[in-house]
């Protein structure tokens, strides 16, 4: 816990206050979750000029998450319910295809990339509509490309199943997009098992798409995700993106998945 974060800009003079700690699975178990938020609430309370605890009815909630190497901290800005999840899982929705990413990883995604209310973001290997349904959900306006008509034409349904109208989504290769600048790219691209890469070997599709990504300014994010072996992270470095996150994410014994968060430099 830095003793450098403005608690008196984050709360006002006896504003309420709660404090919320979670344990990853059964990371460091040595540390009592009672006691840390004992702990982290009388330290804003000193801190913010006089805020007080309110575990009934607070105005606003700090949330810290526990894992093996870090503690994450911060100020909660909103909750979704697990059930909303499920009710877009991709067998839930119109057109179904079993590359379709799980709508819990399609938000993680979009959260990487730092896409916020307001924000354009474009998943040029749009598939099924996961990424940009769970962007448009949380206020970010949306512009979706796949090479393929028939994933185009059902990540429409999809997006329509859930209210969300895109700015465009066309037909389109990736590496030869029809777009002016947008602010953040999120995609999960094919990799030749249930989705197509029109015989492409995926690292060479991956590191055409980052090499001609001139939508993106300089120093706006990317968020990838790709099968772990592709090595995504060193293919972005090697063409010239910072890497700002690497990310490992068990799918099932013969996948598990990569997410970089890549910066254009």
């Amino acid at each position: 816990m830095s003793g450098d974060v403005p608690y008196e800009e984050i709360l006002a003079e006896k504003q309420t206050f709660a404090v919320e700690v979670k344990r990853m699975q059964r990371s460091a178990p040595w540390i009592s979750v009672n006691e840390l938020k004992t702990r982290i609430g009388s330290m804003i309370s000193e801190r913010s000029g006089g805020a007080k605890v309110n575990l009934e009815a607070p105005v606003k909630v700090f949330l810290g998450v526990i894992t093996d190497q870090s503690f994450i901290f911060g100020l909660k800005l909103a909750e979704t319910s697990y059930q909303s999840f499920k009710e877009r899982k991709p067998k839930n929705k119109p057109f179904f295809h079993p590359s379709a990413l799980h709508p819990k990883l399609a938000r993680c995604m979009v959260n990487l990339a730092r896409a916020a209310s307001g924000s354009l973001v474009l998943d040029p290997f749009c598939g099924t509509g996961s990424i940009l349904i769970e962007a448009g959900l949380i206020g970010c306006r949306v512009l979706g490309a796949d090479v393929s008509r028939l994933m185009v034409n059902g990540s429409l349904m999809n997006l329509r199943r859930f209210n969300i109208k895109p700015l465009a989504l066309i037909v389109a290769d990736a590496v030869r997009l029809p777009f002016d600048e947008v602010d953040f790219v999120v995609t999960d691209p094919p990799y030749g098992r249930r989705a197509t890469t029109l015989g492409l070997p995926v690292k060479d599709l991956i590191c055409q798409f980052l090499s001609s990504l001139d939508v993106l300014p300089r120093g706006g994010y990317v968020s990838i995700a790709s099968p772990e072996g592709v090595e995504v992270s060193e293919l972005g470095r090697s063409v010239g993106f910072d890497v700002v996150e690497r990310h490992s994410v068990y799918v099932h014994k013969s996948l598990t998945r990569e997410l970089a968060v890549l910066k254009k430099t």
